[in-house]
């Protein structure tokens, strides 16, 4: 999949802040939300909004730091920088079990500012950051930019998708 412009990114980044802070109202009228029982990464596992927006508010602020990783090691192809995690890093588990019990408005609050600092970097950035590599560990070699769209962009959408669908089902 090759990676979008910068600019194309940063108007996608601005058009899933509208949309998060359209469905913001309609999540917040629904608290106070049941936590999930299982929370995990299995097929059993089942989020709702504390869970969602919990994980939104983490995976922005770590993805910020990985895509800095890769850009300040500037590295090419076949020598990319070991970035990133999986789904059962241990840590990533453990901030999702502590932040799911914040009040919903408050993790959305987190989730618009993680938002607005990616768009806030992307922004400033000089170039398309297209060519700095990192080696994650289970999807192999990435760019910058591949990061971005993949674990940031894409997945914004995808927790939106998933958002809407608890509201729907309800």
């Amino acid at each position: 999949m090759e990676a979008m412009s910068r600019s194309d990114a940063i108007a996608r980044l601005a058009d899933l802040r509208a949309a998060y802070a359209a469905i913001r109202p309609r999540v917040v009228a629904g608290a106070p939300w049941p936590l999930a029982d299982d929370f995990g990464t299995g097929p059993e596992a089942s989020w709702g909004p504390p869970e969602v927006l919990a994980h939104l508010a983490e995976m922005l602020s770590y993805w910020y730091g990985q895509y800095g990783i890769i850009e300040q090691a500037g590295r090419g192809a076949g020598e990319g920088v070991p970035f990133g995690r999986t789904s059962d890093d241990p840590v990533r588990v453990a901030v999702l079990e502590r932040d799911r019990r914040f009040p919903v408005d408050a993790l959305f609050d987190l989730v618009d500012d993680g938002i607005a600092r990616w768009e806030r970097r992307l922004a400033s950035a000089t170039d398309d950051g297209g060519s700095a590599v990192g080696a994650h560990p289970r999807l192999g070699e990435m760019t910058a930019d591949g990061l971005r769209d993949r674990m940031v962009v894409s997945h914004l959408g995808e927790h939106l998708a998933q958002l809407e669908a608890v509201l729907a089902s309800r």
